[in-house]
């Protein structure tokens, strides 16, 4: 197997745009992509643009009427219907949506494949995390459910356990949807509490349907107003013994930087710094239960300039082997490029001066009257006996 990383990029991703206004403002991947290349990345990844999911690949998670509909609208925006959540106020359709999703989702599909295959050990597509997509219907900014359907095609390629941990501020809806009722598959989604962030799901008591598949989903539901203590204890309270037990072929894994306590669309307070320890983390657990097989996905993430680009530069320099240290400053040449490009200061170094994050672990013994360390209880006691594993 290849030790390289691939770095899944293709311009035409940039055009997934919902017009001016939206969140999901594609500035975003672009500017990513400048500052990957600011620090020099790419003589450590290879980048590849793989070729949009046909009909056959985006049929392995979604209905076939649905990406009719979505064809339909990208030629004709105005006829968008609501009953497949296409010309909403979260999704207003646009000319072209159908290519471009499609694009998104083929460069994740890629980076599973190229990984399964072992032609790099890891691969990253930062323009992919659309999770919230469900087989019918677009959801949440998401037209195409990307990681659903890499996971779906390392299962046709072979795999027989692929393990999906999302850690965006939103749950993985459509991911779990996807694979509810699949055993091969183990979803653990880490969030912000469904009572207040959209979609209103993942609570703990959601373990994967009756027989077979029950224990195979896994949501800790965080209190809102969490920082990076608190959200690095949950991850590492949770993530590191399922995967133990479940024992991956493949770790894919949703980075969506919306946790951010800049972000506009959602109320928890992580740093840059914390993300970037999540993210060391999922590297260092896929070579422990996953031969090293990691599949890395980019996700939500609304401060475009102050966030995004640098938590998924970081993503990419840890798959790539040469991490960039917190303290680094970032180049002038990217800081230009922000200015003439969003009319906005770019931030000056890599960290948000929370580097090294502190957090206790489980095992330090927990509190049962604070409300971090009951979501964590919560999310242990549904899932863990489900496993086999003490709670």
């Amino acid at each position: 197997m290849s030790g390289r990383a691939q770095l899944m990029w293709d311009e035409a991703v940039t055009g997934y745009d919902f017009g001016p206004g939206h969140p999901m403002d594609p500035v975003r991947l672009g500017l990513t992509r400048s500052l990957v290349g600011a620090f020099g990345l790419d003589r450590d990844v290879e980048v590849v643009s793989a070729k949009r999911a046909g009909d056959s690949t985006l049929r392995l998670v979604h209905r076939g009427d649905y990406v009719d509909a979505v064809k339909a609208a990208s030629v004709d925006p105005a006829s968008a219907r609501g009953e497949y959540g296409l010309g909403t106020e979260d999704d207003p359709a646009f000319a072209g949506m159908h290519d471009v999703s499609a694009l998104i989702a083929g460069q994740s599909v890629g980076a599973a494949e190229t990984v399964w295959r072992g032609d790099a050990l890891h691969a990253v597509n930062f323009a992919g995390g659309l999770h919230h997509a469900m087989p019918g219907s677009a959801s949440g900014f998401c037209i195409y459910n990307d990681a659903a359907l890499a996971v779906a095609r390392l299962l046709e390629l072979g795999a027989e356990r692929v393990a999906y941990v999302d850690v965006d501020v939103h749950h993985g809806d459509g991911v779990q949807a996807a694979f509810w009722e699949d055993p091969r598959v183990l979803t653990v989604s880490l969030h912000e509490h469904p009572r207040t962030l959209f979609p209103q799901t993942g609570w703990p008591e959601e373990t994967g349907a009756d027989g077979a598949a029950e224990g195979t989903a896994a949501n800790i539901a965080l209190p809102a107003g969490t920082g990076d203590a608190g959200w690095l204890r949950a991850f590492h309270a949770v993530v590191p013994e399922l995967l133990a037990e479940f024992r991956p072929q493949v770790l894919v894994t949703q980075h969506g930087a919306d946790t951010h306590f800049e972000d506009p669309l959602a109320h928890l307070a992580v740093s840059l710094d914390a993300q970037r320890a999540v993210q060391v983390a999922c590297h260092e657990l896929a070579h422990e239960y996953a031969d090293g097989r990691w599949v890395a996905l980019g996700g939500g993430g609304y401060a475009v300039v102050d966030v995004v680009p640098r938590s998924w530069t970081h993503l990419v320099a840890i798959a790539a082997g040469r991490p960039v240290e917190p303290t680094a400053d970032i180049p002038e040449s990217w800081r230009q490029e922000v200015f003439a490009r969003t009319r906005q200061l770019a931030p000056g170094r890599m960290t948000d001066g929370r580097w090294p994050v502190d957090w206790k672990g489980w095992e330090s013994g927990y509190d049962p009257a604070d409300r971090l360390d009951q979501a964590v209880l919560a999310a242990r006691r549904a899932v863990f006996p489900l496993r086999g594993l003490l709670a």
